[in-house]
């Protein structure tokens, strides 16, 4: 069953489940050009929430380590590698340890 709700901005929208996330409100802060628009909004805010906000930090981290992040899902590792790849980068590898605390911790 679908509620209607109404986010703090007013924007009316139908939701089915527990997100408390206005699709709207969503579509409007999608980035156009930055590696983030290549991956659907909740992998965006899982590498947001992680603060991953760049493609060097992206860099630091494993691809296992990303999915563990809520919301991120296996189909958004082959567009961030192709991100990555693009700036002559790539994940770190199995068993590499990252220079970034933040990356051990996940």
């Amino acid at each position: 069953m679908r509620d209607l709700r109404v986010c703090e901005k007013g924007h009316k929208y139908y939701k089915s489940s527990d997100c408390p996330v206005c699709p709207i409100c969503e579509g409007l802060r999608k980035p156009d050009s930055d590696f983030l628009a290549a991956v659907s909004a909740p992998a965006r805010r899982a590498l947001e929430n992680a603060g991953i906000d760049t493609v060097a930090k992206l860099s630091d981290y494993r691809e296992e380590q990303l999915l563990k992040l809520h919301g991120m899902g296996p189909s958004s590792i082959p567009k961030l590698r192709k991100v990555l790849k693009g700036q002559g980068l790539a994940f770190k590898k199995e068993g590499s340890s990252s220079s970034r605390g933040r990356a051990r911790n996940l």
